[in-house]
């Protein structure tokens, strides 16, 4: 009994660290007002546009504009603040 007892816990951890991994891929933390609050993801998208991204698609991400863009060929993770806009984070593919 014992031995399945640790052989549970390591699995439960194993799979634990899977699914933490899983979930940082991305950049989630740019504001902390009300989504009422925000400004439109259309403005996020523009902003990527007039830095010379192609976007491709936008999708809110935690409390992030997370824009998908191609620029140069290389596929590009924009992070924008809802809030104003500004650029939090950049993740090249």
């Amino acid at each position: 009994m014992n031995t399945l007892v640790r052989i549970g816990l390591v699995a439960g951890v194993s799979l634990g660290l899977a699914m933490s991994a899983a979930l940082a891929d991305g950049y989630k933390d740019c504001t902390k007002i009300d989504k009422a609050a925000w400004k439109p993801a259309s403005e996020a998208e523009a902003k990527a546009k007039a830095a010379g991204y192609e976007v491709r698609k936008s999708k809110i991400e935690g409390s992030c504009y997370e824009v998908y863009g191609v620029k140069d060929g290389k596929l590009f993770e924009l992070f924008y603040s809802p809030e104003d806009l500004s650029l939090k984070h950049t993740i090249a593919k």
